[in-house]
């Protein structure tokens, strides 16, 4: 059976036998989505869905409600601090001030971290493609907040500058789907939420991608560098076009009409095609094959674990975690990767 899990971060895929239990069943709903303990809801209208009155060992199969196609939308339990439990941002770390007296005006702290740059942004992988004559290449976003808005917009609408149309339109998702995006999937309240996204300074990420996805019909496969995982956003749609994630930045997959024998991208970037037919899996694998290529020049940011650099002070630490702590405790905010 096929169940598909909405969290925080997007939606994913989770395949499951019938004979298989209630514990594999939220084991499987925490690897995808990442949310250690959770409440579910299912179906239109959304209706809350208790699995933990089950035994854990009762099959699938035994439970008397019918999983395969169906979405469950995964709501974290617990609202943490960002301060306590940081989220990870395209550009940056960010934690959300709780000391403020008027929350209605709280929107998230930004933490500047820096990439660092590699010769990916000046010589991007190209892989030939000659049964779809061309060339497969990574179209590189600028390191701005905007990345990811820039990187769908680039595939979309043909254009690098259209983030206040897409910020709008994330704010407009999110005020028409109230049961949805509410309190426990943005971690703040809605119309904070839809302030903060519409903010040139601001991140997009997972709950962004879903929105547009559906704004724009089409579906939006987003590779992650890291791990070469490929999180789908509105399966199902005809059409879709290709992102790839590396930690902290988003970047376009590209087919270029080159030249034979497509061993380089030599047709003005004007002429590639970002949008590719769902079915065409030739393509998402040539896709992989160049984030591939991408790992191999580690051109992807660890946010759990990597060492980390305080610009102000010169303290080095690991991950966002330690970054969020030192900004708390020292006021320093301008971080970029450490050398190993």
């Amino acid at each position: 059976m096929r169940i598909r899990a909405r969290g925080p971060s997007g939606v994913s895929t989770i395949t499951l036998e019938p004979s298989q239990t209630v514990r594999d069943l939220k084991t499987a709903i925490q690897e995808a989505t990442a949310v250690p303990d959770f409440d579910l809801k299912c179906g239109y209208p959304p209706r809350s869905l208790d699995i933990t009155e089950v035994d854990a060992g009762t099959k699938l199969s035994d439970i008397g409600i019918k999983l395969d196609g169906e979405q469950l939308i995964v709501m974290p339990r617990e609202i943490q601090s960002k301060l306590e439990n940081p989220v990870k941002t395209r550009d940056h770390v960010s934690f959300q001030e709780t000391s403020d007296p008027h929350p209605a005006r709280q929107t998230p702290n930004l933490l500047p971290l820096q990439r660092k740059q590699t010769d990916v942004e000046s010589d991007p992988p190209e892989l030939p493609l000659a049964s779809r004559d061309g060339t497969l290449v990574l179209r590189v976003m600028p390191d701005d907040n905007s990345c990811m808005f820039r990187a769908l917009s680039s595939a979309v609408l043909g254009s690098l500058d259209s983030m206040t149309e897409l910020r709008s339109a994330v704010a407009q998702g999110i005020q028409a789907n109230p049961e949805l995006y509410g309190e426990a999937m943005l971690q703040q309240k809605p119309d904070d939420y839809c302030q903060w996204i519409q903010m040139e300074s601001s991140w997009g990420g997972g709950i962004e991608l879903s929105i547009l996805s559906q704004h724009f019909e089409v579906e939006i496969c987003s590779i992650n560098v890291q791990d070469l995982r490929v999180d789908r956003f509105n399966e199902g749609k005809p059409t879709r076009c290709i992102l790839v994630y590396s930690g902290i930045h988003y970047d376009t997959i590209a087919l270029n009409p080159s030249s034979p024998p497509h061993t380089r991208a030599d047709a003005p970037p004007d002429f590639d095609v970002k949008i590719f037919d769902s079915f065409d899996d030739a393509i998402l694998e040539k896709a992989r094959d160049l984030c591939r290529l991408l790992q191999g020049k580690h051109y992807y940011t660890d946010t759990a674990g990597f060492s980390i650099k305080c610009n102000d002070c010169g303290w080095i630490g690991n991950g966002e975690q330690g970054a969020t702590q030192h900004a708390k405790e020292t006021g320093h905010y301008n971080f970029g990767e450490a050398d190993s």
